[in-house]
């Protein structure tokens, strides 16, 4: 093919108008020749480049840029504010590469049937040809795009060239914190429909709570009759809730027009009308008074003719229906068949719709659904696969979905781009709360696109289309305008249509109110800020300004191991009126594995620049979907139960709980009850579940045999909630929370130095030698840096310590009557002087009781760790611990944490955070025993101390750049802290409370060390 035949018409370079795409659409087509698969591909540096001889085979749907044999080079590509390119908007970059997809199939077409293919996504300017013949073009790449190519297939062989150019003027909008990647994301297909067909199937189903009813409105709209002065008898059936309807299609409407004078002047006419009686007209629409000499002219002759049905429609109305309502607590749906009927009587064409009765509405502060305030337990989600990039299939997204329903989030918000229908299909099945949002991002032309008269249409355009394909999905309960693409008339204009088309779901911007939480209300009906910070909650609460509900659109930034401070907000969220939760920044880290050998790789990895690094490593869970200890912290904070008794209930036999739902009560779980002692859970005995309505609280009486058991003074007691009954997101039995009442524990003294005092092998360094130990337990203040220790936003205020080296400058060693006194005074890095005392008694061959005293240099406003550090040799396998676990945890991290024994392989403590960062730590830790061929070390501890065990030292750790480039390693560093600072969410958001750091200069406490070598 040569250049001119490559770029003949119709074809629109910029992006931001559709040629020859089909409308918008609701109504949903099964394919009939699917087209996934193996399709010819080339890559061309640009559209207008002639082919070449060269075909590759691609596998539809794909990227290219995730295959390095096909992109030529065209790797991924992050960024996260700014274009990876340097034009400006409308500019499109010269070198753009486009890819060829090419496809030979056989046809057989039906004489008065259509044939439509179907583009699911298609990621950047896609243009159709068919047969050489062009058939159309489109943007917008999270939406499908059909085209009617009845005109351009014949009988027999037929050709289909998708071409897909990686940047147009649209592109400006789909910046949006992610890969850049291009291709075919999902299913490409042929569906025939008759000449006369269904065009299009609305259903409101509505849920009235004082009634206990339900109304359905179900509009359809046909193709093919519209034209028609009379329908011959076309009509529509709807089946839906045992009830069937039958409604004629209604005819194209003759043109009303004044009437033509009369030329007859043979007769005098008759006055028909009164003078002035036009007058009328206006004065009945304003309202004013009705002159005398007007008021016996007929009502009939002046009233405007009401708005007619649209041709070829069919409007339905059901009210007082008996129902089930929808929520995503209980997501019952029913099933909406609708028919097109013949005038013979037969079935022409059919759709099938599952729907859902609820209502959704904003009343002052509260967002109800069904009546009811509801809490949005929710994350933000990108379409992201490590092996696929954007390319998601329907087993990925049951099991993301699966994951977050086990972990009792309730919503999802689909930033920053509509997601597959099928998606929407799992989310009313399963049960979701959608935010679903339109694939506008202009980020890095914030200020200006949303005005900028050339993307006016686009943007509402990339609206419309995404409500009309989606509002018939239950789940979705509010329609979101984009993100982070500032505030403009487009926005209003969007808005403007949505509120006429579908006045049924608030509206969701938050780039309306970034600036001014009172301001915007045209464009959002949310209050949606993100990543406020705490005292910004409280406020808007109390401010008698404050007239929506505040729902986050982005908080708790989770990149690498932060997630801090998420209890904070839970406890505004469920004590302050106005606030309503939000949605957890982000579900899943988006680094990619395109050759599935495990190295996540992130930002400049494949050679991309400039790009943002690390930054999209920011989810609860990993690429792989495991989840982080980061998510069973959101799962303990959203659990459907909530023990709200102490120790004194539980002992004197009940435990009060709350059902934190809306909705639903408690049936369908099953409880169990253990108690936690020193040496492991014992007692585990299920226990009936109380009868409780949503809100509301109840009482469990505890069994005898547990009742016991509490007598002897346990840690804890925990409830354990797990699924009755079996669904497509959980097999029967699948725990989703564990709640616990602690117990006071009576004060462990450590013991005292023995009669007969034993060798105390310390060097003239103050090290404890021993043939386990490796390195001598000494001063540690540093962690390895996680990326909210870093931001930007806390200055450089660790580093300014230096106390990411100490060097000891003098040690004085001095015995005691029981022992030694040890004293090291470090110079940090920049000079200031750290002064560590350390008083050693022996209790035996490898048994020590140690007194740490920490003086910090004046003026030390915070900090990151206070404890010590050894290593052991080689030959531990194994942990076990009494404290809090059994994941990670830190001291704005442990409200899901459980008081308890665990054990665990050392190997298995570590969290493979994708940058390499402080990890693993425990708190709340009293007891530590690591066994091996080696032997068995234990520390025991009067105060509760942090505990990290693993395999790496803080330096090798701040060293790599991914976590798989840490070799394997049979060390076994331990860290025991006194103090440890909170995780927080700097990067972006509040850093932790003040309570969670570390200000103070002084630190003292005591612990014991035993060392037993196997014989």
């Amino acid at each position: 093919m040569t250049t001119t035949e490559n770029t003949m018409g119709p074809w629109d370079a910029s992006g931001l108008h559709s040629v020859g795409r089909l409308p918008m659409r609701a109504l949903r087509r099964t394919p009939e020749v699917e087209l996934d698969g193996a399709w010819d591909f080339q890559l061309l540096p640009t559209p207008t480049a002639p082919l070449g001889l060269t075909w590759k085979k691609i596998q539809v749907p794909s990227l290219w840029t995730m295959q390095p044999d096909l992109a030529d080079g065209d790797v991924p590509h992050y960024t996260n504010v700014p274009m990876p390119f340097d034009e400006v908007p409308p500019q499109v970059p010269a070198d753009n590469p486009t890819g060829v997809y090419r496809r030979v199939i056989q046809l057989a077409p039906v004489p008065g049937r259509r044939t439509v293919l179907h583009v699911g996504a298609a990621e950047g300017l896609l243009r159709v040809i068919v047969n050489d013949r062009p058939v159309g073009n489109s943007s917008d790449s999270h939406l499908a795009a059909e085209f009617d190519i009845t005109d351009a297939v014949v009988p027999g062989t037929n050709r289909i060239d998708l071409r897909v150019a990686k940047w147009s003027a649209a592109t400006y909008l789909e910046d949006q914190d992610q890969w850049w990647q291009s291709g075919l994301t999902r299913s490409v297909y042929l569906y025939t429909v008759p000449d006369i067909a269904l065009a299009d199937v609305s259903a409101v189903a509505d849920y009235d709570p004082e009634t206990g009813r339900g109304d359905l409105k179900v509009d359809v709209s046909t193709s093919g009759l519209d034209h028609l002065y009379d329908t011959g008898g076309w009509s529509v059936r709807i089946d839906v809730l045992n009830r069937s309807i039958r409604l004629p299609v209604s005819a194209r409407l003759v043109t009303r027009t004044l009437p033509k004078p009369s030329l007859d002047r043979s007769v005098r006419p008759e006055p028909l009308l009164p003078p002035d009686f036009m007058d009328l007209l206006s004065i009945n629409a304003a309202g004013a008074p009705v002159p005398p000499e007007f008021r016996a002219i007929p009502a009939t002759m002046t009233q405007l003719p009401a708005p007619a049905a649209p041709a070829g429609c069919v409007a339905f109305s059901l009210s007082d229906l008996p129902v089930t309502p929808w929520s995503a607590e209980t997501p019952h749906l029913e099933d909406l068949v609708v028919q097109l009927v013949s005038p013979d009587g037969k079935v022409a064409d059919e759709a099938r719709v599952r729907i859902g009765f609820r209502r959704v509405r904003v009343e002052g502060r509260d967002l109800l659904v069904n009546g009811e305030r509801i809490l949005i337990q929710g994350v933000a989600r990108h379409d992201v696969d490590p092996r696929t990039g954007r390319v998601m299939s329907r087993e990925r997204q049951l099991a993301e979905l699966s994951l977050l329903k086990r972990f009792n989030v309730n919503a999802i918000r689909t930033s920053h781009y509509p997601n597959d229908p099928q998606f929407l299909d799992l989310c009313d099945e399963i049960g979701f709360y959608v935010v679903d949002e339109a694939d506008v991002e202009g980020h890095a032309f914030a200020s200006t696109i949303a005005d900028d008269p050339a993307y006016l249409s686009e943007i509402v355009e990339r609206v419309s289309r995404m409500v009309l394909r989606d509002r018939n999905h239950p789940s979705v309960i509010s329609w979101s305008l984009g993100n982070e693409t500032g505030y403009g008339a487009a926005h209003d204009a969007a808005a403007g249509w949505i509120r006429s088309f579908d006045p049924t779901r608030p509206l969701h911007y938050e780039g309306a109110i970034s600036a001014d939480w009172h301001v915007g209300h045209a464009a959002t009906d949310l209050l949606c800020p993100m990543y406020p910070a705490l005292a910004s909650l409280t406020g808007y609460s109390a401010d008698p300004r404050a007239d929506r509900p505040l729902i986050t659109c982005e908080y708790a930034f989770s990149m690498g191991n932060g997630t801090g401070g998420l209890s904070d907000y839970w406890e505004l969220f469920e004590s302050l009126p106005g606030l309503q939760g939000g949605f957890i920044w982000h579900f899943t880290d988006h680094s990619l594995d395109p050759d599935g050998d495990g190295r996540y790789r992130y930002g400049g990895d494949f050679g991309d620049e400039t790009h943002n690094g690390p930054m999209l490593a920011y989810g609860v869970v990993f690429p792989d979907l495991t989840p982080k200890p980061a998510m069973f912290e959101a799962r303990g904070l959203f659990s459907p139960v909530r023990v709200v008794s102490d120790a004194e209930e539980a002992r004197a036999g009940t435990l009060r709980i709350r059902n934190r739902q809306s909705f639903a009560d408690l049936g369908a779980y099953t409880l169990e009850l253990r108690v936690e002692t020193p040496a492991g859970p014992v007692g585990a005995v299920a226990v009936p579940t109380p009868e409780v309505a949503a809100g509301a609280e109840g009482t469990i009486e505890i069994p005898a045999s547990v009742r016991e058991l509490v007598k002897s003074g346990p840690l804890a007691l925990t409830l354990t909630v797990r699924t009755r009954e079996t669904a497509l997101w959980a097999p029967a039995g699948t725990e989703i929370a564990a709640e616990q009442v602690t117990f006071p524990q009576a004060p462990v003294r450590l013991p005292a130095a023995p009669a007969r005092r034993p060798v105390l092998p310390v060097d003239t360094k103050g090290n404890l030698n021993h043939p386990l130990l490796r390195r001598s337990p000494r001063l540690s203040l540093w962690r390895a840096l996680t990326c909210h220790d870093k931001s930007f936003s806390l200055d450089n205020r660790f580093v300014r310590t230096g106390f990411f080296q100490l060097t000891p400058a003098d040690v004085e060693v001095k015995e005691t009557g029981d022992g030694a006194l040890v004293t090291t005074r470090y110079e940090a890095a920049f000079g200031d002087e750290v002064v560590h005392r350390r008083t050693i008694t022996a209790l035996g061959d490898g048994d020590w009781v140690l007194a740490e005293q920490v003086s910090l240099p004046e003026g030390t406003g915070d900090g990151l760790r206070v404890g010590v550090e050894f290593e052991l040799v080689d030959g531990f396998e194994d942990a076990g611990w009494v404290g809090l676990g059994p994941w990670e945890n830190y001291p704005d991290r442990r409200a899901s944490a459980l008081l308890g024994a665990w054990e665990s392989p050392i190997d298995d403590l570590a969290v493979p955070y994708i940058l390499p960062q402080e990890n693993g730590t425990r708190g709340g830790v009293t007891a530590l025993t690591l066994t091996g061929p080696a032997g068995t070390v234990s520390t025991t501890h009067p105060t509760a101390l942090h505990m990290n065990v693993g395999r790496y030292e803080v330096s090798e750790i701040e060293a790599a750049e991914h976590w798989w480039e840490l070799q394997p390693s049979g060390k076994t560093v331990v860290h025991l802290d006194i103090a440890h600072r909170g995780l927080g969410t700097a990067v972006l958001g509040p850093d932790t409370h003040p309570r969670h750091r570390l200000a103070g200069s002084e630190y003292a406490w005591e612990w014991r060390l035993t060392l037993s070598q196997t014989d």
